[in-house]
This record gives C-alpha cells, structure tokens and sequence, in this order.
C-alpha cells in the first residue's frame, strides 16, 4: 500500500540511506545534493523537491525516490518488470513458431538444430530476467 502524499525534501536535514539501512545522507555543502556516509554514494534532490535521484555512472537506468514519513520509496518501475513481458513472448514465440518447425522436420538432424536453437533462443530471456530479480 503507498502512502498518500510525499514529503518535501529538507536540504538541511540527514535522512536514512535508500540503498543501505545502516546508511546516513548528509547534505553536502553549497549543492542540492546528499552523500551517503556507508555506501559513498550521491543522491541529487530533483528539481520538484520530492524526489532524490541516485547519482551513478555504472547503472544502466536512473533510481529514484520519494521520502514518505519515515522511509523511501522507490519512485521508478523496476528493471525486472519490463524484462519479465519480453522473456513471456519470446518462449510463446518460440512455441508456436518453431516447435512445429521442428516437428514437421523430416531429418534427425534438423530435429536437433531446431531443437537446439529453440532452447539457446529461450534461456536468454530467462536469463535477463534471472539477472533483473537478482537484485
């Protein structure tokens, strides 16, 4: 359940990590901005004053929060929520396109290679969304 309304982030205030519980963000001098004191990372209050966004070159996407009375909450759609409709309709694709291929197939070696291929084509989707709910 998400709480009804957000609070204004306090430029002047310390605040518990997002990333870590043990964490600490202290306001950083003359900027918009929070360090953590545990994970050394840099938080920048947005511009609307509800939200900090996680500074890091190393992510593939932006993360976001929101302060909500005494916690944060995650302001953007997770990675593993986009990846887990595409993986679905790969192994659908593969069913119904290529397991008849294989089936209609008259040689025992195409048999295989459809096979084979079928099974490389479904453990990569399987795999990015392993990867997307691993964290």
């Amino acid at each position: 359940m998400r709480p009804h309304k957000a609070q204004k982030i306090d430029l002047n205030s310390e605040y518990i990590c997002p990333c870590r519980r043990k964490g600490c963000l202290k306001p950083i001098i003359l900027t918009e901005a929070f360090g953590c004191d545990r994970c050394q990372q840099i938080f920048v209050v947005l511009e609307n004053g509800y939200e900090i966004e996680q500074l890091a070159s190393h992510y593939p996407y932006k993360k976001s929060w929101r302060w909500y009375n005494n916690r944060w909450i995650s302001s953007n759609q997770s990675v593993g929520d986009t990846y887990f409709p595409v993986a679905l309709g790969v192994i659908l694709i593969l069913l119904i396109i290529w397991l008849p291929l294989a089936l209609r197939s008259t040689s025992g070696v195409g048999i295989v290679f459809w096979s084979f291929f079928a099974l490389l084509l479904a453990v990569i989707p399987a795999l990015m969304v392993w990867l997307a709910y691993r964290r």
